[in-house]
């Protein structure tokens, strides 16, 4: 890293513009810089959630999910560079595979909640939801993202979900369930 972060006042910002890493101002208005503050905020969120009550399994992965995320902020801000790595999104894949078949079949739309980490771990679905829309609007706009980068998004956000029940599981606390329409 060096010295790339010795200044951190530097009064560039003050006129609504941003400096990506190769050097180009955007306003801060833009499609990539909303795409990149979603993504930190996801990753900021993250570790929230790694500061809260996990198991060292979990904590690992989060922290190689929180590695993955500064890759792909690296692509949005590098545009036509990809950083992220290509089993990336297996990754997340073999995570969902491997912690899914500990979970009961849903039966009904669960809500967020249940217990603190496994609240946690929805906003984090959440979050990654928006970064993924941000993600599309720059790729709509710019096309110069991965394809990998829009679907580690998606996958990620079926990890939390994911991740939210076993939450739950292990610490003996339900889900909460959807009551469904009152008619």
């Amino acid at each position: 890293m060096g010295n790339r972060l010795t200044k951190i006042v530097t009064r560039t910002g003050d006129d609504g513009s941003t400096g990506l890493a190769n050097g180009t101002r955007l306003d801060k208005s833009s499609a990539r810089i909303n795409a990149l503050g979603d993504v930190d905020e996801l990753n900021s969120h993250i570790g929230v959630l790694i500061a809260d009550t996990l198991n060292a399994e979990d904590r690992a992965f989060l922290l190689a999910v929180q590695q993955d995320l500064f890759d792909l902020g690296s692509e949005l801000a590098v545009p036509g560079n990809t950083y992220l790595r290509a089993d990336a999104c297996g990754d997340l894949e073999c995570y969902v595979a491997q912690q899914h078949v500990y979970l009961p079949p849903l039966r009904e739309f669960i809500l967020p909640g249940g217990s603190r980490p496994a609240a946690l771990a929805q906003v984090c679905r959440t979050v990654a939801r928006r970064a993924e829309r941000s993600l599309v609007a720059v790729q709509r706009a710019d096309g110069d993202l991965s394809a990998a980068s829009l679907q580690y998004l998606n996958r990620l956000s079926d990890v939390f979900f994911v991740l939210a029940r076993r939450i739950n599981q292990h610490m003996g606390v339900a889900d909460p369930l959807w009551r469904g329409v009152k008619k």
